[in-house]
């Protein structure tokens, strides 16, 4: 049974930086994708970054486009936890982050997400 714990929100004027963790626990969990999915108050779930773990580094990464070039995901503690690092941060980044894994990351990347989900943090950016 994989489960995912999420930290790190809270809240933060426009250019800020915050950054997310989610630390993820099961059988092989080092070998699973592990992403960041948001949604905002009346919105759809959004994908905004998914990434792969491979011999001891973050092996592949891709980010949505509204993310692009401000964000960035990492693994670290052997695969386990999965780390999102924004920067340049703006109101409407504001949102309640989840964290996601599944055994690949077409899996994470398809509009519903993988299996597994975290219970989500809240990140508000104020102007």
């Amino acid at each position: 049974q994989v489960q995912l714990v999420e930290s790190g929100g809270g809240s933060v004027q426009a250019g800020g930086s915050l950054r997310l963790s989610c630390e993820g626990s099961g059988d092989s969990f080092s070998t699973y994708a592990m992403g960041w999915f948001r949604q905002a108050p009346g919105t759809d779930r959004e994908f905004v970054a998914v990434t792969r773990w491979d011999h001891g580094r973050t092996y592949y990464a891709e980010y949505g486009d509204s993310v692009k070039g401000r964000f960035t995901i990492s693994r670290a503690n052997a695969g386990k936890t999965v780390h999102l690092q924004m920067n340049s941060l703006k109101p409407e980044d504001t949102a309640v982050y989840y964290c996601n894994a599944d055994l690949s990351s077409a899996s994470v990347r398809r509009p519903g997400g993988g299996r597994y989900w975290g219970q989500g943090t809240q990140v508000t950016v104020s102007a």
